[in-house]
């Protein structure tokens, strides 16, 4: 049998599809009926600084006692694997009192791929933009949604509406109540504790230590798209609306039903139904 964090590296290296069914080795059934017994038990997304602080604060508020920390991946991310291990070291550093459970790897890439790959040219000629940062924040909520459910704990997140003054549009007052909504639909809670802190400076002290914002953390190859040569942001909140409602959240929601049948889901199918639908519509309409 290789070595745990051998399996964690091979693992998010092949990156396979991993949202209901886990090996053993990374999920067994004698695990899964532990953490249905812990009560205060919150899966908490482990990315970057902001997930760390948020998981803090989740637990001077919410009381929990036990934490499950949960990494899931895309495809579009670079660096070093070793950032997320020791994310996970400075939450057990900081919260010595609290059982920070083994990190788990989970992820769909075909489930993103459909979500936000696919469809670029259809989405760009119906709403005359394109960007995956709002859909791809979608897959990374909805993705924890099926274990939330089986180990009927909340889900904690480190976004916020506002980083120094600087808004990212995955992080819109917009988005976050559509991640929320769509967690909801499941009856499962979907918390942002960071939601109304503006100041990165705020984080740090809650973390305790300098570590400031995308440092230390896996990187996108798609950071930054949506903004122009001057880092301006023309894309508005409102624009992303329609986009949001019509397309990107129904079809994490069927996704969603689908895994909740204990099934993986042909997630194209999804898709490309949820949009003829939208063009149906549309024509229906004029």
């Amino acid at each position: 049998m290789k070595d745990h964090d051998i399996l964690l590296k091979d693992h998010f290296r092949d990156k396979p599809e991993c949202v209901i069914d886990f090996p053993s080795w990374l999920l067994s059934a004698q695990k899964v009926s532990e953490y249905r017994q812990m009560h205060r038990l919150a899966i908490v997304e482990m990315a970057g600084r902001d997930s760390v602080a948020a998981a803090i604060v989740a637990v001077q508020t919410e009381g929990f006692t036990d934490l499950l920390p949960v990494y899931t991946y895309t495809g579009t991310e670079y660096g070093s694997w070793a950032s997320v291990g020791n994310a996970v070291h400075r939450l057990r550093q900081r919260l010595p009192g609290i059982r920070i459970h083994d990190l788990l790897l989970l992820g769909s890439p075909r489930f993103w791929q459909a979500l936000n790959g696919r469809l670029i040219t259809e989405l760009i000629k119906r709403y005359g933009f394109y960007t995956p940062c709002a859909g791809c924040h979608l897959y990374l909520h909805a993705a924890r949604i099926p274990l939330a459910i089986s180990l009927r704990a909340p889900i904690v997140a480190g976004e916020r509406e506002r980083h120094d003054g600087a808004v990212k549009v995955n992080q819109t007052a917009t988005a976050l109540d559509g991640y929320r909504d769509l967690a909801r639909r499941f009856e499962v809670s979907l918390l942002f504790p960071l939601r109304y802190i503006d100041d990165g400076g705020e984080v740090e002290t809650i973390l305790g230590l300098d570590w400031k914002q995308d440092d230390e953390q896996l990187g996108c190859v798609l950071s930054g798209n949506y903004r122009d040569s001057q880092n301006r942001v023309h894309l508005t909140e409102e624009e992303m609306k329609p986009y949001l409602w019509e397309f990107a959240l129904p079809v994490a929601f069927k996704t969603m039903e689908a895994y909740q049948r204990k099934r993986v889901p042909n997630h194209l199918k999804i898709a490309l139904d949820v949009f003829q639908s939208m063009a149906t519509q549309q024509v229906l309409s004029k």
